[in-house]
């Protein structure tokens, strides 16, 4: 049943009742008076009456209006207690005289100018005491869980149909499902299921949607929650919504509690920044209280996400709390088609459009940024007025996703225009020489986003391991814009096109040399062991090796960035002819497709060198 509105209140309205009445009454029955009568003594008035100079009089509580032959109009005050036969009005037959009898609306007035303030008073007393009233209740429920509750009997509920991929995570979330529909059968074989469930997962992956999905699937109340929502400024706050988060979840047995983020609250113990009165650690305690003492027969499982699990506590992730942990990988090409697949169910796609070509051409992606990917193509349908989603517009949602949108308003000059042409094709022509390198998508120089031109490489498949030789070759490639600049311009004449390359070019040489042991330094790791200031265990930074072997590093790394730009060098001097050629084309065309681009090699009869 929906939720019935409080009712309001009627002493609004009767107070405004009132005073409407008030207003009305005395502007339509109090004391009447002409504007455009002359005041004067009741004298001149009497006098006015003797001389039969007083065609009518009225006597209206104790205002006397005389009409005088010539019609001018005559007004006085007279004593309350003079009636007209004292004040010598005694010919009624001769001047008509009209008394109006205004004790009946005195009355009234009276009435209504003493209960008016009483009601407004009463009306302000009302007020201050439901405010009060409401801060009480306030106060009262500040203890009390904010999850939102998702019934089971809802129509747009989610199952594992409307989640298209992760069938690893699938079948590890399917027997919690199968617990949730049938626990006496675990039950009676002394199993018992894992009371948590941690989704682990970059962003954008589904873990949310995964776990709405166990919820649909099971036909079972789902209660969900963000874990900064248990922490307040309060101390006990956080604590006293955990225990009645889990109170309502026990009443709705069977049932499951979701923890999105649960990295905001599960933080390692222990920081001793925020003494022992942490709030946040209080808020921790109390979920660990809560999970370890669930009954066996408790069909309640909590259910958490993050994308942090090296930040949380040891103690969430024993046996008995969160003991069973599922990772939601970023989708591979056979994920990433099925999830285009579910989000076009709703958009109307063309039958010429190929979403298998989409997901090949969208590693990395999330299933998030595939959703916003098939939005953008619909969005950019509709503004051209179109009524189908066709490959162009998929395309077009692709490069923007990843690319950033054009700025085909961005006015260079004949020589940016130049140096960025050649800054780009130095590297979609090295990248092409180069083995181990992703095959180039399309070279531009419309500017997107904070770039002015872009080389696009796409691989040809999805790879999870990166060689050394892989590296070598990104190097090179990188370091073909600024040494296309260098050869053709001049050293002098290097621009901060490059800047962004070198930055990339450096981490992965750092990574390779630290993190990879890719060079002669041997196989170790060489870093810096610094603390997360949320952890609170270390604020200082503690390198792990010696002022020496920085030196080395550091060597190593210039090594490796100045071989690869040597041998960008010598690609590009070596196929100068053909650099000058699709540079040329580039600034006439804006943008040269990877079938294009492979035809000056073809007509020039040079083929890539290709590795495995």
């Amino acid at each position: 049943m929906p939720p019935q509105k409080k009712p309001r209140s009627n002493l609004i309205y009767l107070l405004i009742a009132a005073l409407l009445f008030a207003a009305v009454y005395s502007t339509f029955f109090g004391t009447t008076s002409d504007i455009k009568a002359e005041e004067v003594s009741i004298t001149e008035i009497q006098n006015f009456y003797t001389q039969g100079k007083v065609a009518s009089l009225e006597i209206e509580g104790n205002t006397v209006t005389a009409t005088l032959t010539d019609g001018e109009l005559k007004k006085a005050f007279k004593a309350p207690s003079d009636t007209a036969k004292d004040l010598g009005f005694d010919r009624p037959d001769l001047v008509p005289l009209t008394i109006k009898d205004t004790a009946n609306q005195a009355f009234w007035t009276d009435l209504a100018l003493s209960v008016i303030p009483f009601f407004l008073i009463l009306g302000l007393l009302f007020f201050m005491l439901r405010s009060v009233s409401a801060s009480n209740r306030t106060a009262l429920s500040f203890g009390t869980s904010r999850a939102k509750e998702f019934d089971k009997s809802q129509k747009d509920k989610v199952t594992f149909n409307d989640v298209a991929g992760s069938e690893t995570a699938k079948e590890e979330l399917t027997e919690i499902v199968d617990f949730l529909k049938h626990p006496k059968k675990y039950l009676k074989m002394g199993a018992k299921i894992p009371r948590g469930v941690l989704m682990i997962g970059s962003p954008g992956t589904g873990k949310t949607l995964m776990a709405r999905a166990v919820a649909g699937e099971a036909d079972v109340p789902f209660f969900s929650i963000s874990g900064s929502e248990f922490v307040e400024m309060f101390v006990g706050v956080g604590a006293s919504r955990v225990r009645d988060l889990f109170s309502k979840a026990r009443k709705n047995a069977p049932c499951i509690i979701f923890v999105d983020e649960i990295d905001a609250v599960g933080r390692h113990r222990g920081a001793g920044l925020g003494g022992g009165h942490d709030e946040r650690e209080q808020t921790l305690n109390q979920i660990l209280s809560e999970m370890d003492g669930f009954e066996k027969d408790t069909n309640v499982i909590v259910m958490a996400a993050t994308n942090r699990p090296d930040v949380l506590d040891p103690a969430l992730l024993r046996p008995g709390r969160f003991d069973r942990r599922v990772v939601i990988d970023n989708p591979d090409l056979t994920d990433r088609l099925a999830i285009l697949k579910v989000h076009a169910r709703n958009k109307p796609i063309a039958k010429d459009s190929d979403l298998e070509v989409v997901a090949k051409h969208s590693p990395g992606f999330s299933g998030a940024d595939l959703e916003n990917l098939l939005n953008e193509a619909a969005i950019m349908s509709a503004r051209e007025g179109k009524k189908t989603i066709t490959q162009h517009h998929l395309e077009k949602s692709l490069e923007k996703v990843l690319l950033g949108p054009e700025k085909s308003g961005k006015l260079m000059s004949e020589e940016e225009i130049k140096v960025t042409a050649y800054h780009e094709v130095g590297h979609a022509l090295t990248g092409y020489i180069m083995p181990f390198t992703d095959p180039v998508h399309k070279i531009s120089i419309v500017s997107r986003g904070m770039a002015l031109g872009v080389t696009w490489f796409l691989p040809d498949r999805d790879s999870v391991l990166k060689s050394r030789k892989k590296f070598e070759s990104e190097l090179v490639s990188l370091m073909g814009g600024r040494a296309a600049e260098d050869i053709t311009f001049g050293s002098a004449s290097v621009t901060t096109g490059a800047s962004n390359d070198m930055e990339k070019a450096t981490k992965i040489a750092r990574d390779m040399v630290t993190k990879y042991g890719m060079s002669p330094l041997g196989p170790i790791t060489f870093g810096e062991h610094h603390a997360n200031p949320f952890l609170g265990k270390d604020i200082m930074h503690e390198r792990t090796f010696s002022d020496d072997t920085a030196k080395l590093i550091d060597a190593e790394v210039s090594k490796l960035l100045q071989n690869a730009l040597k041998m960008a060098k010598d690609i590009l001097t070596k196929y100068k002819k053909v650099l000058a050629e699709i540079a040329d084309d580039l600034i006439k065309k804006e943008t040269i497709s990877r079938k294009e681009f492979e035809e000056y090699f073809s007509k020039a009869k040079i083929k890539p060198s290709i590795g495995l």
